[in-house]
């Protein structure tokens, strides 16, 4: 993948450990998605270009398939022997009065802090909760908890409002580090 600050080279060992199983190799399922774009600067800037990425977009986000995913990154990473990071990319809530949306994202990150991928999806569903990401963010759980996570911290929840100032109708946003 490329952007502004140079080429990003495809993990393509861990690539092939997905052939044949549920993960199927298809460049159009990132034509529209942003998730990886945004994350690639902050990576070149931290690791410079010293670095791989395995990018994966999630059609299917129920909660088996979102498990299966998880548990197929941590074993070939497992046994790649390389260091990874898992990286989930979500908006929470999409276009609901601030207070509601902070109410109904509050429940979801307290079920991602509790590593909770059962709680997630039934609070999820509970709420009927726009949160686009909830697959990416289940499988990064299980991949993190796989390799010996044990506890998650949100480092910042925050909406478009507090930077719009229009409080009517906002995006949640959190970052929430998994280790």
């Amino acid at each position: 993948m490329e952007d502004s600050l140079g080429t990003v080279d495809v993990d393509l060992e861990l690539a092939d450990g997905f052939l044949g199983s549920i993960v199927d190799e298809d460049e159009l399922g990132h034509r529209y998605e942003h998730s990886i774009e945004v994350q690639l600067p902050f990576l070149q800037y931290r690791f410079d270009q010293d670095f791989r990425i395995l990018p994966i977009c999630m059609g299917m986000q129920d909660e088996e398939t979102a498990i299966d995913v998880g548990e197929l990154v941590a074993n070939l990473v497992s046994k790649s022997g390389k260091k990874a990071v898992f990286i989930a990319s979500s908006d929470f809530t999409h276009y609901q009065p601030a207070e509601l949306a902070g109410e109904m994202d509050n429940e979801i990150i307290e079920a991602i802090l509790n590593l909770d991928v059962s709680e997630i999806y039934e609070r999820l569903y509970r709420r009927n909760a726009s949160v686009c990401g909830y697959g990416p963010i289940a499988a990064m759980l299980t991949a993190s908890k796989k390799l010996g996570a044990n506890r998650a911290e949100l480092l910042n929840y925050s909406n478009s409002g507090d930077v719009s100032g229009d409080m009517n109708a906002v995006v949640g946003y959190a970052a929430i580090i998994v280790e």
